[in-house]
């Protein structure tokens, strides 16, 4: 998992940078506006939307576009594009498997943006089914554990966090950067037991920043060739990038040090 969350914590930088830009709104409401329409429209008793707002908030998104893609999803203001959630599998430069998945209200539009991203940058869009098996789902809460006064944030003690795993039902867990200078964890389980796992550990005194299903590599391909991975992470960048993708997962490992360089 350890290439994965790399790429992940990259990936949430990149959004709240993105946000600013103003690239990822309509992605995040698109998420909204689904989780809406999928149970109730309010937060308090639909787990998937609150975590979508929890997360558009976390990038920056106002609360007046949140509130709007909310009365969209209930139909208060009008029926609108119907959204379509719909996962594509395709190979990178390499081999390296890659998962993505799409909202989008015209399938052969996003169908053809992707076959386009992958084709420039040494890749191809493969059948349904083709890398699919190669991945999990799993719920994943990401957390960091508060200080108190001067002190703003504790390190994980990773005793006391396996004991709590233990008792929450959790499967495994893996120490990270939450952001700059703010040491956490994010935590793996069963996606039926993502909601309870992520109010338990805010019982427990966490500080929760995130609770989303997420696709897992089973087995990964080690990258230790330059060009290769800068190839690599162009397309998962630009793959990112398109309007109609809401996640990107491939099953790559990769040293730090040759992201930060490919990524310049």
């Amino acid at each position: 998992m350890a290439g994965h969350s790399k790429w992940a914590n990259i990936k949430r930088q990149k959004a709240r940078v993105d946000a600013v830009k103003g690239k990822t709104f309509a992605k995040m409401s698109r998420a909204i506006i689904v989780a809406a329409r999928s149970g109730v429209p309010d937060p308090a008793g639909n787990f998937q939307l609150r975590t979508a707002i929890e997360k558009a908030k976390a990038a920056g998104i106002p609360n007046d576009n949140i509130e709007r893609a909310i009365a969209k999803g209930a139909g208060k203001l009008g029926a609108g594009d119907e959204l379509e959630a719909i996962r594509y599998e395709g190979y990178g430069p390499g081999g390296v498997a890659i998962l993505i998945e799409a909202l989008t209200d015209n399938r052969n539009r996003t169908a053809a943006d992707l076959r386009a991203a992958f084709g420039k940058r040494g890749g191809n869009l493969g059948e349904t089914g083709c890398v699919g098996w190669m991945f999990e789902q799993k719920g994943v809460v990401t957390i960091s554990r508060p200080g108190q006064g001067k002190i703003k944030v504790l390190p994980i003690d990773e005793e006391t966090l396996l004991e709590t795993l233990l008792e929450a039902g959790a499967d495994t867990y893996e120490l990270i950067d939450v952001d700059e200078d703010l040491p956490g964890a994010e935590v793996f389980t069963d996606p039926a037991n993502l909601e309870a796992l992520s109010q338990f550990l805010k019982d427990q005194g966490y500080r929760v920043h995130s609770s989303e299903l997420r696709w897992i590599p089973q087995n990964s391909l080690e990258v230790t060739d330059p060009d290769q991975a800068r190839s690599l992470l162009r397309l998962m960048d630009a793959l990112e990038d398109l309007d109609d993708v809401q996640s990107v997962t491939a099953n790559f490992e990769m040293s730090e040090e040759l992201m930060t360089v490919s990524l310049v």
